[in-house]
């Protein structure tokens, strides 16, 4: 008899968009995301940090102060990161499993890339305009929004 409490596709994958986030250096909040196509298939994962190339012992991590001595002019969120860190063909179609709901500028990149579903597990910033007009740019494009659910409370990873 086989088992049955293995992980859903959905656990899985966003499993896999959990962990990516651990790889983020952001001391507040870590962000991961995994695209899927069709055919089950993880096609890119991406998690918030500073851009390729920009050594991110010199940038800075603040969230408060003016633009240019905080993170918000400088981070790549993890959903922009798993579309760029695509590298071959196009990713309509794909389901995109992310830790936070994108923002509205991850929105553009989600609704212009041709994913078709963004599955999300949590929603923090659900009042702010930004998520506010992601959520009516992913409306008016078609984009599928599913809250995450599972059906196991916890997934130990053990080294």
């Amino acid at each position: 008899m086989k088992r049955t409490d293995y992980l859903s596709w959905d656990e899985y994958f966003m499993g896999i968009a959990i962990l990516s986030a651990q790889r983020s250096k952001d001391p507040s909040t870590q962000v991961g995301a995994c695209i899927v196509n069709e055919d089950k298939r993880i096609l890119s994962v991406g998690y918030n940090g500073m851009p390729r190339g920009c050594d991110d012992n010199f940038m800075p991590w603040e969230r408060e102060g003016n633009l240019l001595d905080s993170k918000y002019a400088f981070v790549c969120h993890a959903e922009l990161n798993a579309i760029l860190n695509y590298g071959a063909g196009t990713l309509k179609n794909a389901v995109l499993y992310t830790t936070l709901f994108p923002c509205n500028e991850c929105a553009k990149a989600i609704i212009q890339s041709g994913i078709k579903e963004v599955v999300y597990l949590c929603d923090k910033y659900a009042k702010t305009e930004g998520n506010i007009a992601a959520k009516k740019m992913f409306g008016l494009a078609g984009v599928e929004l599913t809250e995450f659910k599972s059906n196991h409370k916890k997934i130990t990873i053990e080294l």
